[in-house]
Formats: C-alpha cells, sequence, structure tokens
C-alpha cells in the first residue's frame, strides 16, 4: 500500500492536489495523511496571565485545525467512493517542514503532495514560499507539487530533463518508472546542451539511461541553450504537450540551476503541468 502526505491550509488549491493524488493513484490502495500545521505565536510569558492567553490561542488555532481537516476529510471520503483509499487526519502545533519530516519517517511515508500555493499565494507563482521550503528541505522522499486548479489528466507524456552529469541509480528513477507503468507513459528525456556533442561522462551516463528506461517509450529531445532554462523547460512542456514533469534534485542539477535564476527566485518556477522532484539518493 502506498502512503501519501499531503499537507492543507484548507485552500482550493491544496484539496485540488488531494484530489489529484487520489486520481493518479486511483487503481491502488493507498493510505493518505491529510496534515493541517498552525504556529502560536505569543510573546514571550512572563506571568499566569500570559499562560492563559497562550493556551486560549492555542486552544483557538487547534480547534479551527481540526474543523478544517474534518470537513476535507468529509469532502475527499465522499469524492472517492469509488476509489480503495484510506485517509487519516494529522493536526500538529510546529513548523511545517520540520513536521513533514518528522511524519515522513514515522508513518514510512512514500509520496509528499503539495499545492503551489496556499490560500494568500500569489497568481504569478508556480510555488508559494511554503511549497519552495518543502521542495529545498525535505531530502528523503519525492514531493509532487499540482498547479493551481489542475484538472487530473492521465501522465501519459513526461518530461524528464537531464544534463547527463550525474549517474543515475534505480532508487532515484523508481518514482518516474512507477508513474509511468502505471499509465505506459512516453517518457521524453529533455537535454539542454551547451557544447556540440557530450563528453565521454555524459555519453556514459546517457546510455546508462536509456538502459534502465529501455522497458517503456522514451525519446531524447536535444535543446540548444538560448535563453533561461526554465523558460526552455516551459516552452517543451507546451510544445510536446506534456502532462508531468519529473526532476531529481541534487547538487548543481538543473532544478539547482532554474531555482537560482534571478527571474525565478522573484516569479517562482512557473509550469502548467504537475511537477515531481524526486531527492538526490546517493
Amino acid at each position: 500500500m502506498k502512503r501519501i502526505l499531503v499537507p492543507t491550509d484548507f485552500s482550493n488549491n491544496a484539496y485540488s492536489a488531494l484530489f489529484y493524488a487520489t486520481r493518479l493513484f486511483q487503481e491502488h490502495e493507498c493510505q493518505f495523511y491529510i496534515l493541517n500545521t498552525f504556529e502560536v505565536n505569543t510573546p514571550v510569558l512572563t506571568g499566569r496571565m500570559d499562560t492563559s492567553k497562550g493556551d486560549l490561542l492555542y486552544q483557538k488555532l487547534s480547534g479551527k485545525s481540526n474543523d478544517g481537516l474534518t470537513q476535507t476529510f468529509h469532502s475527499i471520503t465522499k469524492d472517492t467512493e469509488d476509489l480503495d483509499h484510506t485517509f487519516e487526519t494529522i493536526s500538529v502545533s510546529k513548523d511545517l517542514t520540520e513536521t513533514i519530516n518528522k511524519t515522513i519517517k514515522k508513518k514510512n511515508i512514500d509520496l509528499v503532495v503539495m499545492g503551489t500555493k496556499g490560500a494568500t499565494g500569489a497568481t504569478s507563482l508556480f510555488m508559494g514560499s511554503n511549497t519552495v521550503k518543502v521542495v529545498q528541505k525535505i531530502h528523503n522522499c519525492s514531493v509532487l507539487v499540482v498547479p493551481d486548479e489542475y484538472d487530473f489528466e492521465k501522465p501519459m507524456e513526461i518530461a524528464f530533463p537531464s544534463d547527463f552529469r550525474r549517474f543515475y541509480i534505480t532508487q532515484e528513477l523508481k518514482p518516474l518508472i512507477d508513474i509511468a507503468s502505471l499509465f505506459g507513459s512516453n517518457i521524453r528525456i529533455f537535454h539542454i546542451h551547451e557544447d556540440e556533442k557530450l563528453d565521454d561522462i555524459q555519453e556514459h551516463n546517457y546510455h546508462s539511461l536509456k538502459n534502465h528506461l529501455a522497458d517503456f517509450t522514451h525519446s531524447i529531445h536535444w535543446i540548444s541553450k538560448e535563453g533561461q532554462k526554465a523558460r526552455l523547460i516551459n516552452d517543451f512542456i507546451d510544445e510536446l504537450d506534456i502532462d508531468l514533469l519529473v526532476m531529481v534534485n541534487y547538487r548543481h542539477s538543473l532544478m539547482e540551476s532554474i531555482t537560482n535564476e534571478p527571474v525565478i527566485k522573484k516569479l517562482g518556477f512557473h509550469a502548467s503541468v504537475p511537477f515531481l522532484v524526486i531527492p538526490d539518493a546517493s
């Protein structure tokens, strides 16, 4: 049984991400954990009255959290009556990323699913600040980021950008292969090349990756580096009608490169399809 963690702030975007995940794994029996965190920000407590105020604020926020989770639980169970999923809610008064990391270990989570932004997120952002923090700080579990108001479509076309600088091990490619296996997806390997040909290391990793994907329909797309990498990826998504973008997040990776581009720092990474970020397993 796949175990999936879905943080929520009760926004429509968060619910859409939860719903997308239930449909992505509709052929499997999954255990979903719906998580809401809240923080009680109070001044330094100096007396009994301050302590009482802190307790009242905690009770208020805890009640709001549990009410929201109950409503989400009823909505998703109703919307997935035709599927074999089960749901459990978790309310915690702690930092979001810290709680996600602890829950991954405690519940043996296979995948974290998040919406792109919360209830107060700017419409110009693909990834809001909380989502960016989770992607950057979760190193032991894949994170699936779902765009705002994205209607579920089977991921028949998957884009997998690579610079071929890395030797991918089986564990890293497993999340990609698992989803491709579910839907018989086409895997489009996307390479932004800066030189006319691959060097020896790239050539070796290129053939190794092809061997890993030998059982799947796949193709290599060579893109000349002209402009920002993030824009090139988005153009590729549009031109080939990509349904899912997958990247491995490691040091000096393309993922790290696009999030360091000046425009990306200001606007967030734009993408019109769900985005699966796989952690470095080496």
